[in-house]
């Protein structure tokens, strides 16, 4: 993705690569096509066609029809799934320009165009021997009377920022430890202006931070706690908006091992969270937006040998609650917590955490939607939910009342890491919510951060879901 080039361009260019965005046949310019071809565009608007190709042998012309086809009940998301079979077409006919010329008069079609073609476009190939590699769409421009330059290189950024998400989450365990995770992360932080400080192994000891320590004892990798923070000096917020986001580099599921190597194979992407909440902080220095944000990735991985923790063992978490470990893949949540306890010292605004946390966020909702719940004021779920809209990166709000808590309580503890067989979602949003001060807001991305089968634009892996999704959000607070 960082190979594309985006270029804002004020006249409509002739025989090149062009997609014309039309909401209607009348706004199409009618002097650029023939009359055939203009019987061929109407006919195929009749039939609700979406896309529609026309091979020029020199070059390509795509048609796109805005609105909603029959499969979906939301125009922008309708485009950018169209966005998706221009990616194919771009694909199979070895296009590397296109011009894009939005006559709908929107800047919500042609940014909803580029997310849908470009995510659409991506893939994680480092590791294939390609004998017959295809030439890569390499220039992007832009042809809008309502886009500026400011709009072009945010939506830039925002693509840079999935993919570079989606390329973390899909790496292999065997490369990305969690020592490799703090080096790729610090590297964007140098790129994007972002401060980080890492701390090791002797550090986190120091700091006392048992749930990372803990989760880590089985592993012959260090864990890392990552800090990144983005101040500007006109930040709008006097109080900083926190994120922390999972690192578990890989989840065996510890001592209490999953029950099948189908459940292991795709736990490379048990760091969705920390990569997600990595990607938004790039997205937001890069876009050097006027606010304060703080974010903590804490990062292992979750192994077995003779050293791991075990189910039975209590642990002395970072701000001194007792846990009693009932389940040693309930992990995720161990080592969250050290880092929402560490976070308060920074007297957040607010603290949104998000993980691939439960199987039971993704029960309840699938690949559709991210399990979203706290004790934050309604403002900001209501943010969140808007936010969600727009990016097509739903959020459904789980209910979080305090009965939910009573079943995390231990005879021997002051908690247990589980609550029991059922919802097992909020259970562990309320044992996280008892590690911070502050309001909260947790989403379990489960369910959407990686597609094990093709789903519109998001092909197979890491779908980089949560990056615009928060971006948007963070741009509607500045708001």
């Amino acid at each position: 993705m960082d190979n594309i080039i985006f270029n804002l361009v004020k006249e409509k260019p002739q025989l090149v690569n062009s997609v014309f965005l039309v909401d209607s046949f009348d706004k199409l310019d009618k002097s650029i096509f023939s009359d055939r071809e203009i019987d061929y565009i109407q006919h195929r608007i009749a039939q609700n066609t979406r896309l529609i190709p026309l091979n020029y042998f020199y070059h390509w012309n795509f048609i796109v029809i805005t609105g909603c086809d029959d499969q979906c009940t939301d125009e922008l998301e309708s485009i950018r799934r169209t966005g998706a079979k221009l990616a194919d077409k771009v694909h199979e006919n070895e296009l590397d320009f296109l011009t894009l010329i939005d006559y709908s008069g929107r800047k919500e079609t042609t940014t909803a165009m580029v997310e849908g073609l470009l995510m659409a476009s991506y893939s994680f190939d480092k590791y294939k021997k390609n004998t017959n590699p295809t030439k890569p769409l390499k220039r992007l421009n832009i042809f809008n009377k309502y886009f500026k330059e400011h709009d072009i290189e945010e939506l830039e950024i925002t693509m840079q920022a999935v993919a570079m998400t989606r390329d973390l989450v899909n790496e292999p365990a065997s490369t990305l430890t969690a020592t490799r995770f703090a080096d790729e992360i610090t590297r964007a932080a140098h790129v994007s202006g972002l401060n980080v400080e890492l701390y090791r192994k002797e550090d986190l000891q120091k700091m006392n931070m048992g749930g990372i320590l803990a989760v880590n004892q089985g592993s012959e990798e260090p864990p890392v706690l990552i800090k990144l923070e983005w101040k500007h000096p006109k930040a709008k917020n006097k109080k900083p908006l926190a994120f922390v986001g999972k690192g578990v580099v890989y989840d065996s599921g510890g001592l209490s091992i999953k029950p099948t190597a189908k459940s292991m194979d795709y736990m490379k992407s048990d760091m969705a969270g920390g990569a997600t909440v990595a990607g938004l902080m790039y997205t937001i220095a890069r876009n050097k937006m006027p606010i304060h944000a703080i974010a903590l990735i804490p990062a292992t991985d979750n192994r077995i040998n003779a050293k791991a923790y075990s189910p039975g063992d209590i642990i002395t978490m970072h701000n001194g609650k007792s846990v009693e470990v009932m389940n040693t893949d309930a992990e995720g949540r161990l080592i969250m917590a050290d880092a929402l306890s560490y976070v308060d010292k920074f007297e957040p605004e607010f603290v949104l955490s998000v993980a691939t946390l439960t199987g039971s966020a993704s029960r309840a909702i699938g690949p559709y939607g991210i399990a979203a719940m706290g004790n934050a004021k309604e403002k900001y779920f209501k943010l969140l939910e808007e936010s969600g809209m727009r990016t097509y990166e739903r959020i459904v709000k789980f209910p979080f009342w305090d009965d939910y808590a009573t079943m995390l309580k231990s005879d021997i503890a002051d908690l247990k890491n589980i609550g029991g067989e059922s919802a097992g979602a909020i259970t562990a949003g309320k044992f996280l919510e008892q590690f911070t001060n502050h309001p909260f807001i947790h989403l379990d991305i489960a369910g959407v951060a990686f597609v094990h089968k093709a789903l519109h634009y998001h092909k197979f892996g890491s779908s980089g879901v949560g990056v615009r999704l928060l971006f948007d959000f963070v741009k509607a607070l500045t708001k």
